[in-house]
């Protein structure tokens, strides 16, 4: 029997791996579970290659087993071993640069559960969890099998052992604060966190299987069950599968298999597929959004050759992608350092643009192969791809070809589009094209029905995102302003040569002004006198487009709109002066009943701009009854 020393540069490394890893201590199974993986993939390449001097690989899998009583947890698998000197090499020889360094880059990164591979510590991760470790190993060449024995001091033991069949089997006496993990149910749950889709079966357990019914079976027959082994995993999951092998339905499976707990079936998805100059597979799919913005953001899990690492991917995804689900798998990620860093790596930034321009061509494809498709779908994706057009300049250069704006009427259009077909009539008399657009088609039904029957088209842009967009917009497309319908009366929105006279003087205006002013709130409601067609509505209220689309920037995230989105909300009272009613107010010698037509009036123009609420709306309701009586 051999006894010596663990070559570190710290004595106290245990200590240190228990305390500063503590709060990912569950990471151990994955560390342990991955080697395990690793030894047996190094046994099916040199098998491959004519270099495992005759063993052969045949089927072999990964065994976690638990003897409660025994208070052990055995990680067994049949790969590649270890020979003696392997042991010393491998895990006798831990080389550190220093306590200081492993310290400092930890501490940046205390969350960081890749961090342990890093620093070649994977293996050592065992003792987070237990107050010894052994392992038992045999290497697959003719050499015989040893036994270590740590019991997390420097110190170990290193002896024959009379195992015969290749492989290792590591055995952690798991210690007193860390029970947990002699629990089934805790076991089963971190296989399927982190080891769901390793390459290699792992086995835990066994469970029961009905065998299939004979065809020539009597009608009493009984059915069979018997005992087999319990595969945890899918060792080939559908992305590491070329795209021409997998069928729709392969796709769906994989996504009811990633999110057994989603009733709703992905809009589409996205294989992604390169191995120059990084190396990248994965599928992105896209679900069904709301048009809320707080959507869970951890729906897409990183992998590392088939171990799930995390499922917080900013960074390395987009982040109007954040909103998607699905699976990507890089080796080139570097998961071992800070955020901030990984944030500012050039490797990462390379695959999020990837991804980016893989997720716009797709979204191309999918709008020139079947328009109709794309068209259904559009409300259940807008929210993403209008976050993108703001948030990624690479993604926004793209978007014009797929990215569309349909009307109230359920047409839809590309920007494009728009232009050509809206320029003979929504061009002002200053050359500018006005796009009319609605937030919300019942609100806003009376302002929609005045532009329609003058020819305009009204697009429905009701996400919570508009305004900026909207803005950006205007800024990259010269001559082109978005209106909202309500902004303004319809003829001040598109304003033609032509311009309406009033049948009320200048000094009947003044004096019509001054009435309204006095019976009209001034702290909401800024009174305007226009001369429209007589047929159109007496009073209107409208939101100045600027000021309200301001302050939703603000409200949405606008950053300097310099507190915005606390303002009051403040109206225009836009008054008809041709008008019947207009001219009734002006002519009223009562004022108790000149008061009630502009509050009846007043409270109308409210009512559809869906203003009126609670005490007033009553009132109203009310005071409409006294007047039909």
């Amino acid at each position: 029997m051999t006894t010596g020393k663990i070559n570190v540069s710290v004595e106290n490394i245990f200590p240190l791996i228990k305390k500063f890893l503590y709060s990912d201590h569950e990471i151990f199974l994955r560390e342990l579970v991955s080697n395990a993986t690793d030894a047996t993939l190094k046994l099916k390449h040199l098998t491959n290659i004519g270099e495992a001097g005759g063993v052969t690989y045949g089927n072999p899998f990964i065994e976690v087993k638990i003897d409660k009583e025994g208070k052990k947890l055995h990680i067994i698998d049949q790969g590649i071993g270890m020979t003696g000197e392997e042991v010393e090499k491998y895990i006798n020889q831990v080389a550190f640069s220093g306590a200081e360094e492993f310290l400092e880059k930890y501490k940046e990164s205390a969350k960081d559960s890749g961090i342990i591979g890093h620093f070649g510590l994977g293996f050592y991760s065992a003792f987070m969890v237990a107050e010894k470790v052994e392992i038992i190993t045999k290497s697959f060449k003719d050499e015989p099998a040893v036994h270590w024995v740590c019991d997390g001091s420097p110190e170990f033991t290193l002896e024959p052992a009379d195992k015969t069949e290749r492989g290792t089997e590591i055995i952690l006496h798991i210690a007193e604060d860390s029970t947990e993990f002699l629990e089934e149910y805790r076991i089963r749950e971190l296989l399927k966190k982190y080891n769901k889709f390793m390459p290699v079966p792992i086995k835990f357990g066994t469970r029961t299987e009905t065998l299939p019914k004979p065809e020539d079976a009597p009608e009493d027959y009984k059915a069979e069950t018997v005992e087999v082994d319990n595969i945890i995993n899918n060792p080939n999951p559908a992305w590491t599968k070329q795209p021409s092998d997998l069928s729709e339905e392969d796709y769906k499976d994989f996504y009811r298999e990633l999110y057994p707990m989603q009733f709703e079936e992905p809009l589409f998805n996205i294989h992604l597929n390169v191995d120059y100059p990084f190396n990248l597979t994965g599928i992105l799919y896209f679900p069904k959004l709301s048009a809320d913005l707080q959507v869970q953001k951890d729906k897409i899990q990183l992998y590392q050759n088939q171990v799930f690492v995390t499922d917080n991917v900013e960074g390395i995804v987009p982040e109007f992608l954040t909103m998607l689900r699905g699976v990507i798998d890089s080796p080139d990620i570097p998961l071992n350092v800070s955020r901030s860093y990984l944030q500012a790596d050039g490797a990462v930034k390379k695959i999020s643009n990837y991804i980016t321009r893989k997720v716009a061509d797709k979204l191309k494809s999918l709008f020139t192969e079947n328009r109709e498709d794309f068209e259904k779908k559009w409300n259940d994706i807008k929210i993403v791809l209008e976050y993108g057009m703001l948030s990624e300049p690479k993604f926004y250069e793209k978007a014009g070809a797929f990215v569309l704006y349909p009307t109230v009427d359920d047409n839809y259009f590309t920007l494009d589009e728009l232009k050509e077909k809206l320029a003979a009539t929504q061009t002002d008399k200053d050359g500018k094209l006005v796009v009319l657009y609605a937030s919300n088609k019942d609100a806003q039904h009376s302002y929609i029905a005045d532009a329609k029957d003058k020819g305009y088209e009204v697009l429905l842009l009701d996400s919570p995102i508009v305004s900026h967009l909207i803005q950006k917009l205007e800024a990259d497309n010269e001559n082109i302003t978005f209106a909202r319908v309500d902004a303004d009366p319809i003829d001040k929105l598109i304003q033609k040569e032509e311009e309406q006279l009033s049948k009320l003087s200048d000094e009947e205006k003044e004096k019509l002004k001054t009435t309204l002013e006095a019976i009209v709130p001034k702290t909401t409601y800024t009174v305007q006198l226009e001369a429209m067609d007589s047929n159109a509505a007496p009073f209107r209220i409208t939101q100045p487009e600027f000021m309200r689309r301001m302050k939703e920037m603000s409200q949405s995230g606008g950053g300097g709109m310099f507190g915005m989105g606390n303002m009051p909300e403040m109206y225009n009272l836009v008054v008809n002066t041709n008008h019947e009613l207009t001219n009734s107010i002006l002519h009223t010698e009562d004022k108790a009943q000149q008061e009630a037509l502009v509050k009846q009036a007043l409270d109308l123009a409210k009512l559809s701009q869906n203003l009126l609420k609670g005490e007033e709306l009553t009132a109203f309701v009310k005071r409409s009854f006294e007047m039909i009586k």
